[in-house]
């Protein structure tokens, strides 16, 4: 076998055996429609699992929403709840729900509820790949922050990034 068969043989397995979240990016560092789409259809069958139905938001490394979804009889303000809380993690790189504790029990973090667009209720998680932050995801009307924390979180790791460096 000449070496650039051999070479190209190396490249397609190299390929190959690369993590199956590469799909979901449109680069290394941000998530692509495909990967919001997949992340929404696992927050969907995590809340399912809770008999919930749930609105979804999906933002990219930048912050622009790649995905907006209301969930079937959830409240209107789930949706733009859920883009909020996507924001959230995304911009303080941490999870909605932390914040939100962090805010209960520290003077100088209760002073993040002033900033209009942030929104500390659970439900937001950052997502991570190798290290990058590829984007972020939000859930709402789960049942409470704590339902939305555990299907965002749940959605993530599902298709195998990760909710912190």
């Amino acid at each position: 076998m000449n070496i650039r068969k051999k070479i190209l043989r190396s490249v397609i397995c190299l390929l190959v055996s690369y993590s199956a979240s590469a799909q979901y990016l449109v680069k290394l560092s941000e998530l692509n429609q495909e990967g919001a789409l997949e992340l929404a259809k696992q927050a969907n069958l995590e809340a399912q699992k809770i008999n919930k139905k749930v609105s979804i938001a999906v933002l990219n490394s930048s912050g622009v929403t790649i995905l907006l979804l209301k969930g079937d009889s959830v409240g209107p303000h789930n949706t733009e709840a859920s883009r909020r809380k996507a924001f959230t993690s995304l911009s303080t790189k941490t999870p909605s729900f932390q914040l939100m504790k962090n805010a209960e029990e520290s003077k100088d973090a209760k002073n993040l509820n002033t900033l209009p667009e942030l929104l500390l209720l659970g439900g937001g998680t950052p997502i991570w790949k190798d290290g990058n932050l590829i984007g972020s995801i939000g859930v709402s009307g789960g049942g409470g922050s704590e339902n939305d924390n555990n299907i965002a979180i749940k959605a993530v790791e599902n298709l195998g990034f990760k909710i912190s460096q």
